[in-house]
């Protein structure tokens, strides 16, 4: 059942948490491993916000995927053992319905006409793919970043879905310093003049817009020690020195960073998909984070994050834990030192490796137990 994407096409309108609908629903997904006979060992991985459902390499497909150190033989997600499916989440731009889709009442791209999103409707579109390879309850739940947000939205409205839950770097609702940046992001992409109320095409895209946007992400990804360390003040030689911008070697980092996102991301996915995670709060409408996830019936939970995330920082992480844990869940923090900030589960492998390898020994073992 591994292959290349593939592609679950709903022909059943999709209704929308904060209301609305679309007639139709794509979602791009990717599997590695075997199901076995009972349909027991699924991993199920959630998107941050960037990334396709391509997250390792597979016959069908050799190209390296975003989280290839992590996922295939012998490695922390293993393949041998588990039967692992990642899915691109609905309001993206890499294969899944999104605002870039087009509508087929029009013939036309969704753009602003497209729904407002919730991180509630990300989780929920996921379970269609499940539902479709006949899949009732996961060996993992697997969310790093704005993936977390969608596993812990996922297991709200599925409490008995998953047996186990890694989180990393991730957290239950958005910190008003994460919205403030994301709140930036948004306004520089949609104040471009080549937004036109997302009516831009490929020849006026809002280029300055996304370059922007991505410069604050990336300085928010990362963290100031790591720049610290790789850049100090050198200068940068590529481009000519200027008076007010590209002199020294961090700034052609976040351009070039920047530069390589503007041609790979569509401008309306990105804003819905940021504005979601800001509306994202698991616990609304409950007395406390506790209270809200006390339905859920894990058997145990680890959530990593690293000291240097100032996006997700750590004690979100470790709200998470304690949550579960008060309600009975074998639930563990995994501190990480790091100093690659939110970034760090996407290039520290020498750290995440182990602790996610470690952990998933841990779910086979207690699953050896059970049988």
């Amino acid at each position: 059942m591994s292959g290349a994407t593939q592609f679950l096409h709903s022909r059943k309108p999709f209704a929308f948490r904060r209301g609305g609908s679309v007639a139709e629903l794509t979602l791009a997904y990717e599997t590695w491993g075997e199901l076995d006979h009972n349909r027991s060992n699924a991993v199920m991985i959630l998107t941050g916000i960037s990334p396709s459902a391509h997250a390792a390499s597979n016959s069908m497909d050799p190209t390296e995927g975003w989280w290839e150190p992590v996922i295939g033989p012998g490695r922390p997600i293993d393949t041998d053992s588990n039967f692992v499916i990642c899915i691109n989440s609905i309001g993206s731009c890499k294969g899944s319905t999104g605002p870039a889709s087009i509508n087929p009442a029009t013939g036309k791209p969704y753009r602003l006409d497209f729904p407002e999103l919730t991180i509630w409707d990300i989780a929920a579109a996921a379970q269609l793919v499940l539902n479709h390879l006949g899949i009732e309850q996961l060996r993992t739940m697997v969310g790093p970043s704005m993936g977390g947000m969608s596993g812990l939205a996922w297991l709200y409205q599925h409490p008995a879905g998953a047996r186990h839950f890694l989180a990393v770097s991730s957290s239950a609702w958005a910190e008003p310093f994460s919205i403030a940046i994301r709140s930036l992001q948004r306004e520089a992409i949609v104040t471009d003049p080549n937004w036109h109320d997302g009516n831009y095409t490929p020849e006026s895209w809002p280029w300055t817009g996304m370059r922007l946007a991505r410069k604050l992400g990336m300085i928010t990804y990362r963290s100031a020690r790591e720049w610290r360390k790789r850049f100090g003040r050198q200068p940068q030689t590529k481009y000519k020195p200027q008076v007010f911008g590209m002199n020294y070697k961090v700034e052609f980092y976040l351009e070039n960073a920047a530069r390589k996102f503007v041609v790979q991301y569509d401008p309306c996915a990105y804003v819905y998909l940021s504005r979601a995670m800001d509306w994202f709060n698991v616990a609304d409408g409950h007395q406390s984070l506790t209270d809200a996830l006390s339905h859920i019936e894990l058997d145990s939970a680890c959530i990593i994050g690293v000291d240097s995330d100032i996006l997700f920082p750590l004690h979100q992480q470790r709200d998470i834990a304690e949550a579960l844990a008060a309600n009975e869940i074998d639930a563990e923090l995994v501190a990480l030192p790091s100093d690659q900030g939110h970034d760090s589960f996407l290039v520290d492998y020498d750290r995440f490796k182990p602790a996610i390898a470690s952990y998933l020994q841990k779910v086979l073992e207690m699953e050896s137990d059970r049988l």
